[in-house]
């Protein structure tokens, strides 16, 4: 299966017990017995100690249409949406309450990422493949412009995606990595993430503390200047 390179690639993330396989991820129904029709996880990774607390994976071959593969996105959201009770009594999204995962740090989004590795078995080209379910589930992962030259992603499903060979290539650190919606490459926790905004926010701090300084240093050379003239 094409995301065992995940496990089997150099510097690779988890151990064995990190992984599950085939987990179902319901929209009707419950855990136990999910209704028909639900999304089921080709894996699921759950590392926090390397920053990815949640993390879902689907493989792809090339025999299937892209539309089949945009169609199982649709059951993610379904599945995302749909709120439940948990232990403690407050409605929480599903997910939440099976998974102890921290707010979602994933660019803004408010969905666990979801990670496309395509291998090409089929006819079908692998790039041409991503690039036709990137087209497909479009609402799902597109984002909006933000002051600062950035994208807000709240109530997204981040999807990245990648190749078999750049994943064997490169491994999770190297630039194996397309997030939907972007132009280049990037390593698995970037391509997740929201470098851009942390830019424009590091910006945004670095300009907030430049002024207090001027603020602090004029203050201080006029009192300066005021004790001078008293004397």
């Amino acid at each position: 299966m094409a995301p065992q390179a995940c496990v089997d690639a150099s510097d690779g993330i988890g151990i064995i017990t990190s992984y599950a396989t085939e987990v179902a991820l319901p929209s009707t129904g419950t855990w136990k017995n999910p209704g028909a029709g639900c999304a089921w996880a080709d894996i699921v990774l759950i590392a926090p100690e390397a920053g990815l607390p949640l993390l879902f994976m689907e493989a792809d071959n090339c025999t299937e249409d892209a539309s089949v593969i945009a169609a199982k996105f649709d059951k993610y959201m379904r599945h995302y949406r749909r709120k439940d009770k948990d232990t403690d009594g407050l409605d929480k999204p599903m997910w939440r309450t099976r998974w102890s995962a921290p707010d979602p740090r994933w660019g803004d989004a408010s969905h666990p990422p979801v990670l496309l590795v395509v291998h090409k078995v089929g006819k079908r080209s692998a790039l041409k493949q991503m690039e036709r379910v990137a087209a497909l589930t479009r609402e799902h992962w597109q984002g909006r412009w933000a002051e600062g030259g950035f994208r807000i992603y709240e109530e997204k499903m981040p999807i990245v995606a990648t190749t078999l060979e750049l994943l064997r290539e490169h491994g999770p650190a190297g630039p194996a990595f397309w997030r939907f919606g972007r132009e280049d490459r990037h390593n698995l926790w970037d391509a997740m993430g929201n470098p851009h905004r942390e830019a424009a926010l590091a910006r945004r701090a670095e300009g907030a503390r430049r002024r207090q300084a001027d603020s602090w240093n004029s203050r201080n050379r006029s009192v300066a200047a005021s004790s001078l003239g008293a004397v």
